[in-house]
């Protein structure tokens, strides 16, 4: 659970309820240099064998910490930089310039974030574009969508 860098992004996983999508984004944040934060309560153990198998041996070289509630994690995170990935949002993900150090907050599989953190920050709430067909796309896809928009923008020269 130490943090043994300096992590690229912070993402923010608001209460996770399926143990496979949260060991996906902990793959997605080794593979792209992120700290991963899971906010309590959680749908899972987190030795959970399934979050394990599905970060499958990635998980070891994770940046991870739990986090009681969202004014423990805010508490550790400056909020200035946070961005809100909801279905809700009024701005396209792809309109913003991202910097090291921006913290991406997602909701819960089943309802996304609630209003009551939604409501502080409506200048933030971001969305990813779907056909109407589409309700939401899966947690770890989003995820990985707008962490690596983030990358494309923001990569180090030379790598």
């Amino acid at each position: 659970m130490s943090d043994p860098y300096d992590p690229l992004l912070h993402v923010v996983l608001f209460q996770p309820e399926i143990p496979y999508n949260t060991g996906s984004v902990g793959r997605t944040c080794v593979a792209i240099g992120a700290k991963l934060w899971l906010v309590r309560p959680l749908g899972f153990r987190v030795d959970d064998y399934y979050l394990r198998r599905a970060g499958l041996d990635y998980w070891q070289h994770l940046a991870w910490e739990v986090v009681d509630d969202w004014a423990a994690l805010t508490a550790r995170l400056d909020e200035q930089r946070f961005w809100f990935f909801t279905k809700r949002g009024s701005s396209d993900y792809r309109t913003v310039r991202y910097n090291t150090g921006d913290v991406f907050v997602f909701g819960r599989e089943s309802s996304g974030l609630p209003t009551e953190i939604t409501s502080l920050h409506p200048e933030r709430l971001l969305r990813i574009p779907t056909r109407p067909q589409v309700r939401s796309l899966n947690l770890s896809n989003s995820v990985a969508i707008a962490t690596y928009e983030a990358l494309r923008q923001i990569e180090l020269p030379g790598q």
